[in-house]
């Protein structure tokens, strides 16, 4: 069944820009150079493990918090991981330091959605492009995310699919942090009984 977002771009015919156009891709640090300082209880440290568990443990390494704010993630946050297991999430966990290998996507002009649903586009191809690279761990460079071709529309049609893609953007997210604290509950409950 093709998606909404899926006609909405085979559809029209618009301005061509690349992903690396409308959305900041922030890489993040290797979070071992930064740790808590002076007893500072500090940050856990999202890395591709706690991206696919969609939370950070007491098993997750931790960071310090002075770290630079583009390098923080929030709940519902998009999070691309372009080396090892490429993926493209909302986070679900608390806040926490984005590690390397991870990129924090934002932009200051179009949607959350828009900018999450072009990323997950070319998802398919960027893990394509990573499996090619057999003698290394598999990842992609930002010149494939430069050279990905993005179809943008006139303010007046984005802000009419927006209309309707912003509300399902955002169910998701928080049938994702309903699904995340059901988990939680979970967890201890099984700690506690068994």
């Amino acid at each position: 069944m093709t998606s909404i977002f899926e006609k909405f771009i085979n559809k029209n015919k618009f301005k061509k820009e690349s992903l690396s156009d409308i959305a900041n891709y922030q890489n993040g640090l290797a979070m071992k150079n930064f740790p808590p300082k002076n007893g500072e209880k500090g940050l856990p440290v999202l890395k591709i493990k706690e991206l696919n568990q969609g939370y950070t443990d007491f098993l997750s390494d931790r960071c310090t918090s002075k770290i630079d704010k583009s390098v923080i993630v929030n709940t519902g946050d998009i999070v691309f991981s372009w080396s090892g297991t490429l993926l493209v999430k909302n986070w679900t966990g608390n806040i926490a330091g984005l590690n390397q290998h991870l990129f924090k996507v934002t932009s200051k002009v179009f949607p959350e959605w828009f900018i999450y649903k072009w990323t997950k586009y070319y998802l398919r191809k960027f893990q394509i492009i990573a499996a090619g690279k057999a003698t290394t761990m598999g990842h992609i460079k930002r010149s494939d995310i430069n050279n990905s071709i993005v179809y943008v529309p006139n303010k007046f049609y984005l802000n009419g699919v927006s209309r309707i893609m912003n509300p399902i953007y955002n169910k998701r997210i928080e049938i994702i942090k309903e699904n995340q604290q059901l988990n939680t509950i979970k967890q201890v409950l099984l700690h506690k009984f068994f």
